[in-house]
């Protein structure tokens, strides 16, 4: 009789194919896809008065890969579950054992936890060598948080619905996000800038012209100058004047060598917001693409492995092999003087840093980025390289510097020069290389300096800045809000919300996100409360510790929560949240038009509603978002810039359900729409025509060639205009090809044997 086979489930397919080599026919390596057992969808699910049970369901999409995971259990007997190494994975763990427990008839199964934070050959190995049973506290810490966000979400959302506008959704964690750049956005409103002035002085040491450098006035008079010691130019060209009357003297050199340590390997909080800086990446790309490389590329010698370890962690620690395997690496490319006599010892920050996890790093520091390039897409080889150098160079020495200060005296007049002198690069020789700065002539005390150039400069105090992804993820994690594994989902659904838009690379909140966020503020305030928030997730982590149970934690947050929401319903007017008066009158029935807001911004409506139910847009310098006929955001104006032709009017893109069209802006007057209109890239294929959305009979939208049928080219997908190149559509680094749109913040390759994301 043969011998059964141990199975082992992951969570997804790549990384079941990559585990599959390293562990040989003993093994049959399954998928579960992610999570196999949830909350329903449809319903709260969570049985309220029974101790928030959950009702877990199998969502279809997973039934069918639940019963080929049960059918391969007949011909094992030892399961392992190799879920994530996070509180999510346990979950999921937990659930297959609940499922498959309860299929085996027989009781013939033994269940095994195995961690690994690599997928490699060793990691793999020696994880089974080390399993465990299921962790209930981790599983509980995941149930507290996932039934806290259904109570808040599946509660608090129909109550905006109704008082604010339909589509809407609150969350624990995303009303926080959302509040944090409505306020940053009311500060920037209220700013008032500053003037104030400079004066910079360009200096050179006599007949040496080549040696100028910039000193900068520091103190008059013996004291030392404030930003806004001078406010106006008048003060600025007296100063000015004076200056110039005198001679510029060295008056005291100070040298000094300072040092610059690395800093630590990447969490996931440092790696998305050094990515934004960076690479231009967004925190949902910058996973995706951590993702692909944790679970392993493919050579062209179908060798698979992880290249780097798990990404969701918060924890700075490395493993003691990786040091030693990176320190001997450093030593042989570098030297010995580029590694330090002691190892780099990192604090995590975190209580629990994802429970034991590793920093994020390579899995072998001998790989380096040019060795594998050529199996890597473009985002791929740039955000190993990223992780690569900050790992490696984290293990190297510090950087030294002689650091210099010049202090050059005009009377009563002292200007000051400061720059620094890479001595030695140390870790900087693999990470974040850095140009000398304000580089100084060798110069004397009581050396006579000549004035090339006296230089007032006014500057204006700036306000703050807009967040990115960088910015938010580090607020976030500052105030201890969310863990690695939600910053990137949450900026996701507050943008997918309608809460805000990127305006570049930085959120520019919406009008429905202020209205929301002054609700949620006045009335709900624990649920945006910033030290309310962390201290959830606090609790969330002395669940995971075993010193908490979750039910007493959710009952004590729901019950306040649900008689406040009570009283919220009879109390909260929506008029009064949302109304506003306006100038306008009705053309139809005379009544006054007032200012209303919908989930995609706002719009004018008649006072007089249900009798008449006349909406038109506010005028454009009144708000961003303006709204047709149909209470949808118009969009753009026509990139072909064409006018109605019924009256010679601009047209404009807007928004019905069925996709984009093109409308006359005089509407309600002229009612002339076109459903199709150019993109504003010129044909790949033929080169005459400009690429047009077009509808199949079924009003499904694609995008054709304007010289069809003399040009049958098409695509699903909205072709990305090439910034570079006007009229031109942007096209695949890899085939050529066209690029297209592909969802939210993605763009992929129109050819489809190509595989090119970004």
């Amino acid at each position: 009789m043969p011998q059964n086979k141990s199975l082992v489930i992951v969570e997804s397919p790549t990384k079941a194919k990559t585990i599959s080599r390293f562990l040989g026919d003993d093994f049959i390596v399954l998928s579960s896809y992610g999570h196999i057992r949830d909350l329903p969808k449809k319903e709260m699910g969570i049985d309220i008065e029974n101790n928030f049970e959950p009702k877990y369901v199998i969502p279809i999409k997973a039934k069918k890969n639940v019963e080929e995971i049960k059918k391969q259990t007949s011909k094992t007997n030892i399961i392992y579950f190799a879920t994530d190494a996070d509180r999510e994975g346990e979950a999921i763990a937990w659930h297959l054992q609940y499922i498959l427990d309860k299929a085996d008839n027989n009781k013939k199964n033994k269940y095994n936890r195995i961690i690994f934070h690599e997928i490699t050959e060793y990691a793999v190995k020696e994880a089974l060598q080390k399993s465990r049973k299921i962790n209930l506290d981790l599983v509980d810490a995941q149930q507290a948080r996932r039934v806290l966000d259904r109570l808040v979400g599946y509660e608090l959302s129909p109550f905006l619905w109704k008082k604010v506008a339909k589509g809407l959704s609150a969350g624990r964690v995303q009303s926080v996000a959302v509040r944090l750049i409505v306020e940053r956005e009311q500060e920037i409103k209220k700013f008032k800038p500053q003037e104030y002035w400079s004066l910079d002085a360009h200096l050179y040491p006599e007949k040496k012209l080549e040696d100028i450098f910039i000193a900068k006035l520091h103190k008059i008079d013996n004291k030392i100058l404030d930003k806004f010691y001078i406010t106006n130019k008048k003060q600025a060209q007296e100063i000015e004047s004076k200056i110039k009357q005198n001679e510029f003297i060295v008056d005291n050199i100070d040298k000094k060598k300072s040092t610059k340590n690395p800093v630590a390997p990447f969490t996931t909080s440092t790696l998305q917001q050094e990515a934004v800086k960076k690479l231009g990446f967004s925190a949902k790309q910058t996973m995706m693409i951590a993702q692909q490389l944790y679970e392993g590329i493919e050579t062209k010698n179908k060798e698979q492995t992880g290249l780097i370890t798990y990404m969701r962690t918060d924890s700075v620690n490395l493993s003691d092999k990786f040091i030693t395997e990176t320190r001997d690496m450093i030593e042989k490319n570098f030297g010995k003087n580029y590694i330090p006599t002691k190892q780099n010892i990192y604090q995590t920050k975190s209580k629990l840093a994802q429970e034991a996890h590793e920093a994020v790093r390579p899995t072998d520091a001998n790989l380096k980025p040019e060795d594998i390039k050529k199996d890597l897409n473009s985002n791929q080889f740039k955000l190993y390289t990223l992780i690569w150098q900050r790992a490696v160079a984290s293990q190297m020495s510090p950087a030294i510097f002689d650091a210099t200060s010049i202090d050059i005296q005009n009377q009563q007049y002292i200007f000051r020069a400061t720059g620094s002198i890479l001595i030695f690069p140390g870790f900087l020789k693999v990470y974040n290389n850095t140009n000398k700065d304000n580089l100084l002539p060798k110069l004397e005390k009581k050396q006579k300096l000549n004035l090339k150039k006296l230089e007032s400069l006014q500057h204006f105090t700036e306000p703050p800045n807009r967040y990115t992804d960088a910015s938010l993820v580090k607020k976030m994690e500052e105030l201890g809000i969310g863990r690695p594994s939600t910053y990137s989902p949450t900026i996701s659904t507050i943008i997918n919300r309608g809460y805000v838009k990127r305006d570049g690379k930085k959120f520019a909140p919406q009008d429905i996100a202020f209205v929301v966020n002054k609700l949620l503020v006045e009335h709900f305030p624990e649920i945006v409360d910033y030290e309310f928030t962390a201290k959830m997730e606090d609790e969330f982590d002395d669940i995971a510790q075993g010193k908490l149970k979750w039910q007493p934690l959710i009952k004590k947050f729901y019950m306040p929560f649900k008689n406040n929401l009570k009283t919220k319903e009879k109390e909260i007017n929506k008029s009064d949240l949302i109304d506003e008066k306006s100038d306008e009158i009705c053309e139809k029935c005379n009544a006054p038009m007032i200012v209303k807001i919908g989930r995609y911004g706002k719009f004018l409506a008649c006072s007089g509603f249900p009798k008449c139910r006349n909406i038109k847009n506010l005028p454009k310098n009144e708000t961003q978002a303006h709204l047709t006929s149909s209470g949808q955001a118009e969009q753009e104006l026509n990139p072909d810039g064409e006018k109605c032709p019924e009256c010679g009017k601009d047209l404009v893109v807007k928004q019905s359900r069925y996709g984009k069209f093109l409308a006359c802006s005089g509407y309600p007057d002229c009612k002339h729409i076109k459903n199709n209109f150019s993109t504003g890239v010129q044909c790949p294929q033929c080169e005459k025509g400009n690429v047009m959305t077009r509808r199949t009979r079924s009003k499904k939208i694609f995008y054709g060639c304007s010289e069809y049928p003399n040009c049958n080219f098409a695509v699903w997908q909205k072709p990305i205009q090439d910034p570079d190149k006007k009229g031109q559509g942007k096209k695949c680094p890899t085939c050529g090809s066209l690029l297209v749109e592909a969802g939210k913040d993605k763009i992929k390759c129109s050819n489809k044997e190509c595989k090119y994301i970004l």
